[in-house]
């Protein structure tokens, strides 16, 4: 059931493209909070690897859902959306302003759409299909083709962990995943939402992406993916497919400490990684939040026009 939550301001983006400042910097002007909508920055371990909000960022205002589960404990869209809008509402009960900002699509079409209804499923089912699905490796695809061919369709056979899903739910209800999609949803949220997508020339993107991530590494990266490769290594036996392992860079990374590639090649997949991934979040943003107002980033004229308006009919002053 949805709750009102009166205004917020939601701003999705493709990595590196200036979301997170922009979101301080409104929080700053408007007496705004911070609520985190991307699925790599919940966890605690790496706030270097997944570009998470400084400590010092985050004391200037409220910051919400940044590192906030272990590695080990994936959050859910479904989970996410519901912690999401508690912390929205308790926002505005303070007569602050909500500042949802990520880079997680299907975070926010949990949060303002809602999602099928699939009942949990219970852990021993879940972990064995995601035991079967490691063991297949590579033609895990096709056990999903089998059991669920619309769903199979839209999985690159890459990704193990949506794969194990799509198998998981059907052994527990009997029901194909693809069918569950369709039922209705009801969004978690109402209100008066200004929904931005920031939608930066793709050159410049490139150049942001390729110069953040030789920062991090200055700003010890590789120190996180040292811890990270520990944790796979050592008594808790962190599972190397849980979605923490897809932080980008971290792999390339791992590759490096473990010798088998020099740094300078591991930087130059993690700014493929990176490119790569923001490409996709690009095709997501196009198609899947059309409705959505897409502004160019290098432009700060664009950003002021569509948000300041929205700023000054809650009558607030500009700074």
């Amino acid at each position: 059931m949805s709750e009102p939550v009166g205004r917020a301001v939601l701003i999705a983006g493709p990595t590196a493209s200036g979301k997170s400042a922009l979101a301080l910097a409104l929080a700053e002007k408007v007496g705004g909070e911070i609520v985190n909508a991307d699925s790599m920055q919940v966890y605690r371990e790496m706030r270097v690897l997944t570009a998470r909000p400084s400590a010092a960022e985050e004391a200037r205002v409220p910051h919400h859902l940044y590192g906030v589960t272990d590695a080990a404990s994936p959050l859910s869209a479904g989970l996410w959306a519901v912690r999401a809008a508690a912390a929205m509402r308790e926002i505005a009960a303070r007569g602050r302003l909500p500042i949802v900002v990520g880079g997680t699509g299907l975070y926010f079409r949990a949060l303002v759409e809602g999602l099928a209804p699939i009942p949990q499923i219970p852990a021993e089912i879940r972990e064995a299909v995601r035991a079967e699905v490691a063991e297949a490796g590579p033609h895990a695809h096709a056990l999903l083709a089998e059991t669920d061919p619309t769903l199979a369709e839209t999985i690159r056979p890459s990704d193990l962990q949506r794969i194990a899903r799509g198998i998981e739910v059907f052994r527990a209800t009997g029901r194909r995943l693809s069918a569950w999609q369709q039922e209705p949803a009801a969004p978690l949220v109402t209100g008066d939402f200004v929904k931005l997508v920031l939608a930066p020339e793709r050159q410049w993107l490139r150049e942001r992406i390729d110069r953040r991530f030789d920062l991090m590494l200055a700003e010890g990266a590789l120190g996180e993916a040292e811890a990270m490769a520990a944790l796979m290594e050592g008594e808790r036996g962190l599972d190397p497919s849980l979605p923490a392992m897809k932080a980008l860079g971290l792999r390339p990374l791992i590759r490096h400490l473990a010798g088998e590639i020099p740094l300078e090649e591991a930087a130059e997949l993690g700014k493929r990684e990176s490119r790569a991934y923001a490409k996709r979040q690009e095709t997501w943003f196009r198609t899947q939040m059309i409705s959505w107002n897409a502004i160019s980033t290098q432009d700060s004229e664009s950003i002021n026009e569509k948000i300041f308006p929205f700023i000054d009919d809650l009558g607030l002053t500009r700074s």
